[in-house]
């Protein structure tokens, strides 16, 4: 079975109750909230998800209470079989917000109502087409229309959603669809050639994908390539009375995201509609989002689902204002034209807009920032501008931000340079995802509360991966027996309990036995008026073992400073050791799609040096 479904009777939990895969994984979800519809383990050879199993909520939950200790008795958790799912956000979002806009692209704008019934039908012709329940769909695309309509469509034939990062290579995509055995691939017109030449590099024995062609204005299909069939004529078509099919369990997959790969190959991240659902209403309720927002799509819908904002836009009636292209020019037309009140971005993407004008926005934006840990400096620049900066963490195993940067009525009046050191912290845990430490990465223990003992940051919710995708070992890995998920960063937990991210533990440079975080060193380049972007790595050195080299674009409106300039600024905020020994001029660092800059590249560059 090519399939990622695995929900069991509960009678099955019985034949798995001694094998080594289920006393192995069972532990994992102890702490979180009953009922727990046991999940299928399955050969390795098939697709399925080697991840945890639901556990009996009696091992873990108190005894309980019987008469004598209080009046109301618990009720069985089975009589409530309503499965936690973002679905139902469409139907509420169709009643409540019908006549108002939830899509605009361009000169298409549609209501709530509209792309109800658009979702509808494009899920009975994807059904109609033989996907069935646990088959991936796949899309190749940018922020556009049918990303924000296919978030729901897909789920609704109860088919897992993956959404491919489209600055991949052929050879890399390939690769994602036959790990992941994608059925069907929904194809923008910009990355057609890119899907074909990866479809004509899958083994000859394997079926090829059906392949939808999305249309656009502003590319024209090529004649090389043969599409099945056209995304509109499959809504068209579509049945608009079609019965969604509904989760059998929240714990059924919803969406299938591979890492970016900046540190390792990419891994198939599986999530479910339960950690959809919950991670939906944590990015509502921590980013303080009201009814109809005007929300600007500048984070790629295919990372992370766009941080669950598709998702949950619809539960608020929001407005997705798609955005094809991420620049500054873009960005700001968008802001002034359509009113726009939400966005997301990458710190780059801050420090781009924050040094692409000097002038104030006419009316203030709220910026969900994350993926590195922004430089106060670019932080400060931002919120002089208009900008209100909510700063998060999280990661792909995490659906998104499970950590925000909670904001406190006493630091208002801060300097503003404080106020930015503060708010340049990743956080506490968030509402859905509550639990977050650091701990001593050999022994496990907690490091102190001191800002500056440093240890590997461990997360425990409810937005949680189900695991990786035929995986059991690298689920294993990070995903313990207590719960906790290990992320592989490190950092430090200050007195007042808040998070701060100092490094990737493979990003950390030991220099004589001292460890440096790239990132502090990062932040005293960016503290640099010249100093466009910054990236800090580790070059081998015969003596010290390792020594920092940064990378460096400079802005175009300054005076190109020296590599010597550059070393004898950092000294005066910096520790001797901590000083990069080499400075690298570049026009612009390499990035991934989601702003992320890629140090891999940089570290096998420094080598060379």
């Amino acid at each position: 079975m090519n399939t990622l479904s695995h929900c069991h009777t509960h009678l099955n939990l019985i034949h798995y109750s001694s094998s080594p895969s289920f006393q192995q994984f069972t532990p994992f979800l102890e702490l979180l909230p009953w009922p727990r519809p046991p999940q299928s383990i399955r050969p390795p050879k098939q697709r399925t998800i080697h991840a945890s199993l639901p556990s009996s909520p009696l091992s873990t939950y108190p005894t309980p209470l019987s008469p004598k200790q209080g009046n109301v008795q618990p009720t069985s958790a089975t009589n409530d079989q309503t499965a936690l799912s973002p679905m139902h956000f469409l139907e509420r979002a169709a009643v409540i917000y019908g006549d108002c806009p939830s899509i605009i692209y361009k000169d298409i704008t549609r209501t709530w109502s509209q792309t109800r019934t658009r979702c509808l039908k494009l899920a009975s012709s994807i059904a109609a087409l033989g996907i069935t329940r646990g088959d991936v769909v796949s899309v190749v695309a940018p922020n556009i229309p049918a990303m924000c309509e296919l978030h729901f469509a897909v789920p609704m034939t109860a088919a897992v959603l993956n959404t491919i990062n489209t600055r991949l290579d052929a050879n890399t995509i390939s690769n994602l669809l036959r790990h992941c055995d994608s059925k069907l691939v929904f194809v923008d017109p910009q990355f057609a050639s890119l899907v074909f030449e990866a479809v004509t590099l899958l083994p000859p024995h394997l079926r090829r994908p059906i392949l939808v062609f999305i249309g656009d204005q502003e590319y024209s299909p090529s004649t090389d390539h043969s599409f099945d069939h056209d995304y509109e004529d499959m809504v068209e078509n579509g049945d608009a009375a079609f019965e969604w099919v509904r989760p059998r369990s929240e714990w059924d997959p919803i969406a299938l995201n591979y890492t970016s790969g900046t540190t390792a190959a990419p891994k198939g991240v599986v999530q479910s509609h339960r950690s959809a659902f919950l991670q939906s209403v944590n990015m509502l309720f921590q980013c303080c989002v009201p009814q109809r927002p005007v929300y600007l799509w500048t984070v790629p819908m295919f990372h992370c689902n766009g941080w669950s904002f598709p998702w949950g836009l619809a539960a608020v009636g929001g407005v997705n204002v798609c955005l094809r292209r991420v620049d500054a020019p873009s960005i700001y037309q968008a802001l002034e034209e359509y009113g726009v009140t939400h966005m997301g971005g990458a710190p780059v993407v801050l420090n781009m807009l924050s040094n692409y004008t000097g002038s104030s926005l006419s009316a203030p934006v709220h910026v969900l920032t994350g993926g590195a840990p922004p430089p106060a400096a670019v932080l400060e620049r931002a919120e002089s501008l208009g900008f209100i900066v909510s700063h998060g963490y999280g990661l792909t195993e995490t659906g998104g931000h499970v950590v925000m940067c909670a904001w406190k009525k006493e630091w208002d009046h801060l300097p503003g340079t404080e106020r930015a050191r503060l708010k340049a912290r990743q956080g506490v845990g968030t509402i859905c995802s509550a639990e977050v430490d650091v701990v001593d990465p050999y022994t496990g223990e907690s490091v102190a509360r001191d800002g500056k003992t440093i240890g590997e940051v461990v997360l425990r919710g409810g937005t949680l991966m189900s695991g990786y995708l035929n995986d059991e070992e690298g689920t294993s890995r990070c995903m313990k027996e207590n719960g906790w998920f290990w992320t592989g960063d490190m950092g430090v937990m200050h007195e007042d309990g808040y998070l701060e991210i100092k490094d990737r533990s493979k990003d950390v440079i030991i220099c004589g036995g001292e460890n440096i975080s790239s990132i502090e060193v990062e932040a005293a380049l960016y503290s640099h008026p010249a100093v466009h972007e910054a990236a800090v790595v580790a070059r081998p050195c015969k003596y010290w073992g390792e020594t920092p080299c940064a990378f460096v674009s400079l802005k175009e409106a300054h005076e190109k400073p020296s590599e010597k300039e550059i070393r004898e600024f950092c000294k005066k905020r910096l520790p001797l050791f901590m000083v990069p020994r080499s400075v690298v001029f570049m026009p612009e660092l390499p990035k991934t799609s989601t702003g992320k800059i890629q140090k891999f590249l940089l570290r096998d560059m420094a080598k060379q040096i």
